[in-house]
């Protein structure tokens, strides 16, 4: 080696240590991109639709605050306000009506989670309302790394499957509700993180999830039912040892503590039943109200809800047919089988159906597959179009329709 090389030595160590520095930052910066782009995906289309919400707000002269706290929404700043005994008398049934029993018809978890963080703060209404949209955006956010995952471990996914999944779920017709003082986007999350539990054999993940799930909404059953027979076939199966038996334990636990709750306050076993029936007339018909229903929608003139809501149901069943071909996980599939039956198999109010269907977001999975698989120009035209319009729709369901969503 030459004198001149010597010399040159140390200038060769620091070039090649700045370029091992560069190299080592750009991979950090990428994976943080990679890390963040769930999140930044979800709410930037959350976003988007206040945006287009309040432009219809001030079309329609309809209040942005009021649009997002309407309905059920009322209903949950009141529980978490007074509990079930104090809830404000302005609120009624579908009817009207009210009695002291009314206010059990909504489950606890989403209001009761209001009240403990708000509660710290002085709970004031206006923290009430803050932690009800915190929660709200921030289960939303949640659940996007739950459907990234999902996309992600289904037969023939990729991680490119599982982002556009979360924006499927982010712009399904209803999604505004998940920027809404509602429990849809909380249940969401512990849903598709109990169905990772499973997919992926985690079965305290699951059977906690699940729990969890089960005292925020009615839906759960269809997730206790995916998520316990998961469980007993590895139970059969003699895989995991003793975990299948602990989430099978606990899977129910959340829904059942609550209908028993219930069940005892009313002095009924079918308290809870009786409830959702007496003051919203929502009970199983097998699906005779629904289609009656379709029938009305399809022979008289129709309004723009009540259109895009026959359109969803049908389409539900269609991605179902073409989940059942492309032969999804069966947990999932037995997960959208019971929501399509709670939703479409009960009577009710019919303009609730295509958000009822907002938690069925397993059934957009075929959607993302195909989409990873095409170029990204078509897949960001369809995308982006499919965001724009449900925004639209959503904006419309909460400040121009005069009835419950």
């Amino acid at each position: 080696m030459t004198a001149t090389e010597v010399a040159q030595q140390p200038d060769v160590r620091r070039a090649a240590a700045a370029a091992q520095v560069g190299v080592a930052s750009a991979w950090t910066v990428r994976r943080v991109a990679v890390a963040l782009t769930p999140a930044l995906l979800y709410l930037g289309i959350r976003e988007f639709g206040l945006l287009v919400l309040t432009w219809m707000s001030i079309k329609t002269r309809f209040p942005m605050g009021e649009a997002l706290t309407s309905w059920d929404g009322q209903w949950y700043l009141g529980i978490a306000a007074g509990g079930y005994d104090n809830v404000p008398a302005s609120l009624g049934d579908a009817f009207g009506r009210r009695s002291a029993e009314t206010p059990l018809a909504f489950f606890p978890g989403y209001p009761k989670l209001i009240n403990w963080l708000a509660r710290p703060f002085g709970g004031t209404p206006n923290d009430r309302l803050f932690f009800a949209f915190a929660i709200t955006i921030v289960a939303g956010v949640f659940c996007s790394y739950a459907l990234v995952r999902i996309g992600r471990v289904v037969p023939g996914g990729s991680a490119r499957a599982g982002v556009i999944l979360v924006v499927l779920f982010a712009a399904a017709p209803m999604s505004i509700v998940l920027a809404m003082t509602y429990s849809e986007a909380l249940f969401c999350a512990f849903a598709a993180w109990a169905l990772v539990g499973v997919l992926e054999r985690k079965w305290i993940l699951a059977g906690l999830a699940c729990a969890a799930a089960g005292l925020v909404r009615p839906t759960s059953a269809a997730l206790v039912l995916a998520v316990g027979v998961a469980a007993l076939v590895a139970v059969i199966q003699r895989k995991d040892g003793w975990r299948p038996w602990a989430c099978g334990l606990l899977a129910p636990a959340g829904l059942l503590s609550y209908l028993g709750w219930v069940a005892a306050k009313t002095g009924s076993l079918t308290g809870y039943f009786t409830l959702q029936n007496q003051g919203w007339e929502s009970h199983f018909d097998g699906g005779r109200a629904t289609l009656r229903f379709i029938v009305d929608a399809m022979t008289h003139q129709l309004s723009v809800l009540e259109g895009v809501t026959v359109l969803v149901i049908m389409t539900a069943f269609v991605l179902l047919a073409i989940g059942l071909r492309t032969r999804l996980p069966w947990p999932l599939l037995l997960y959208a089988i019971g929501v399509l039956l709670m939703d479409v198999g009960s009577d009710g109010m019919m303009a609730s159906k295509a958000r009822l269907l907002l938690p069925a977001f397993v059934l957009l999975v075929p959607i993302a597959l195909a989409l990873a698989k095409r170029q990204t120009a078509t897949t960001v035209l369809t995308l982006t179009g499919l965001v724009v319009i449900t925004s639209w729709f959503g904006a419309y369901a909460v400040t121009v329709w005069s009835y419950a969503i």
